[in-house]
């Protein structure tokens, strides 16, 4: 199975081809706002709105064999905690060797900001590289969890 945390997710459609090239069931998990998918492989899950929710709704599901896509990143160290495969939309694989210090330099990122409210800036755009990227990487999730 794969698990997207879909709101603001910006490979959806990368994911789902790579799923159904792979004939793996995919969960889209969001507050709202995507249409169903005709791909029988594509169930889009509706959670209620709330902090977190469709976060919880992935960590107490993901395990094991499984495979979850996202940007999240306390919600990506309980998925490898659980024993999922873990991929951020650029493609990097996220495991129980960098997890803790993904985890630090997000905490660390924040308290940065927090100590600057004027500070100006944010990511780079996505590009057509960057949704190569995650392809790829989403191939070796895939790949890593059958194997378990």
């Amino acid at each position: 199975m794969i698990y997207v945390d879909a709101d603001a997710c910006p490979v959806k459609a990368e994911a789902e081809a790579v799923a159904t090239r792979h004939r793996t069931p995919l969960k889209l998990v969001c507050n709202g706002g995507l249409r169903p998918s005709q791909n029988p492989l594509v169930e889009v899950v509706y959670v209620p709105d709330g902090p977190d929710v469709a976060d919880m709704w992935i960590a107490d599901r993901a395990g094991p064999g499984d495979v979850v896509v996202t940007g999240d990143i306390p919600l990506a160290a309980k998925c490898v905690a659980a024993g999922a495969q873990v991929v951020k939309h650029d493609g990097e694989a996220l495991t129980e060797r960098n997890i803790g210090q993904v985890l630090a330099t997000r905490d660390l990122m924040a308290d940065m900001r927090a100590a600057d409210p004027f500070r100006q800036g944010g990511g780079k755009p996505f590009s057509n590289a960057d949704k190569s990227r995650f392809r790829d990487g989403l191939e070796r999730a895939i790949r890593r969890a059958q194997a378990n």
